[in-house]
């Protein structure tokens, strides 16, 4: 009867895990697709090409990274 109760929780932890993580990568997918729209039409919207230098990919990773730290947080 304990052994069947163990495996009830172990699965129910999956299950939750799961879950989060398909939620978190398609939470991720439409961020990163509507933040690609968004720099797109700005580009077409100025009549210029989309270039993203150096300084401004290292200033998004950073925010990027500041970002995830906070949705670390939040399980605290």
């Amino acid at each position: 009867m304990n052994q069947n109760v163990e495996l009830e929780t172990e699965e129910a932890s999956y299950a939750w895990k799961t879950k989060v993580l398909v939620i978190g990568a398609v939470v991720g997918a439409l961020v990163g697709l509507g933040s690609a729209y968004l720099m797109m039409h700005n580009a077409e919207k100025s009549g210029r090409e989309l270039k993203v230098t150096t300084g401004e990919g290292v200033k998004l990773s950073m925010l990027i990274m500041g970002l995830l730290r906070q949705i670390a947080q939040l399980g605290e």
